[in-house]
């Protein structure tokens, strides 16, 4: 059996599909079992033992992070005729738009199990509900148990290999960091694909200051090349205070993979941030994360660990996941104070400091 996973672009969406992956594996042990991804984001997953082979799909410019230098961009047709020359016997649209659902469709493929979304039904096989309050990870999970398979697990994992560690470590090195040093690490990170899940990098500045002259941690940043602006202009606010830190961040912003990043994160103690890819990358790696979350469903979108922290307001109009202007200028995540993410961090310091 020859079997077609859709589920391309962003990196927190992309991670959330191994539990799927997994137990689909665990169904079909002979099957080719085949993903479609994104170009930058199929890195997260590329060394996943449940996939034969990775497709890459790449038709846009328009995403953040999703543009990777000197990828050739082909156009939806080109991939119409790519998929239809495998002769796929199924494919689980995991992507929720109408364009994947129709993807697959023109591609002739014979089964096409998916989500009843964006009014897509009449081009699946096999329309599965897509349930808003729901973790993403059990909404993948529903999509095998709309056909037929009942999941045995649901836990999210990764796989970093040693040399990449060891590449990571030794920037770590050259930066003055030692991996091995009691200090702790924690990642701040304070960007999103969207701004408008950001909290205000006056109050990052706050955060850092603290971290480093009160609770005397190594914050370190890291994002991908544009990123790298936004931490600058948050340590501008300290250094207009004119505060001094006892022990400067690093900024590595650009420097890292993905792939590399998925062992940056493993090696810190902790990651603080606001609702993005990264906090689902701590999750799979088993690093602890903190998540400030404003216009998005945390039910949804939290990291998928047990001991996950949760920020957030409880605003009437929460969430309104940005799909309706907002009359209240963003209150959401604006109202949520310094105070109320040190209080979380040095809870969670003080679990780590136990251990």
């Amino acid at each position: 059996m020859k079997i077609l996973v859709m589920r391309y672009r962003f990196i927190g969406d992309t991670l959330l599909t191994i539990p799927f992956l997994r137990n689909l594996r665990d169904e079909y042990p002979d099957a080719q079992i085949d993903m479609l991804v994104a170009p930058v984001s199929g890195e997260i997953i590329d060394k996943c033992p449940y996939v034969n082979n990775f497709i890459y799909f790449d038709t846009t410019k328009k995403h953040r992070y999703e543009n990777k230098e000197n990828q050739e961009k082909k156009d939806f047709w080109s991939y119409v005729k790519l998929l239809k020359a495998q002769n796929y016997d199924k494919a689980y649209v995991l992507k929720r738009s109408f364009s994947s659902a129709f993807l697959a469709f023109a591609a002739g493929i014979k089964e096409r199990i998916g989500f009843d979304t964006e009014m897509r039904g009449f081009l699946l096989t096999k329309k599965v509900p897509y349930i808003e309050n729901r973790h993403e990870i059990e909404c993948f999970l529903d999509v095998l148990r709309a056909d037929g398979i009942t999941p045995k697990d649901n836990y999210l994992e990764n796989w970093v290999e040693i040399s990449e560690l060891e590449k990571v470590k030794e920037a770590m090195r050259e930066k003055n960091i030692r991996p091995e040093a009691e200090t702790l690490k924690i990642i701040v990170h304070a960007t999103s694909g969207n701004r408008k899940k950001e909290w205000a990098k006056e109050k990052w500045a706050q955060i850092i200051q603290w971290l480093s002259n009160e609770k005397k941690v190594q914050v370190i940043f890291n994002g991908a090349k544009n990123d790298y602006q936004t931490y600058e202009e948050i340590m501008s606010y300290i250094e207009n205070n004119g505060e001094n830190l006892k022990i400067p961040p690093v900024n590595f912003c650009g420097q890292f993979s993905l792939r590399e990043t998925l062992a940056l994160t493993k090696l810190c103690d902790l990651i603080v941030g606001c609702d993005s890819g990264n906090m689902h990358i701590a999750a799979s790696v088993e690093t602890p994360a903190i998540t400030i979350f404003g216009p998005m469903n945390a039910e949804k979108w939290k990291p998928w660990e047990a001991e996950a922290v949760v920020i957030k307001t409880s605003l009437p109009c929460q969430p309104c996941g940005l799909k309706t202007h907002c009359s209240r200028d963003y209150r959401c995540i604006k109202d949520i104070s310094v105070e109320r993410v040190k209080d979380e961090i040095n809870a969670k310091l003080a679990r780590l400091i136990a251990v």
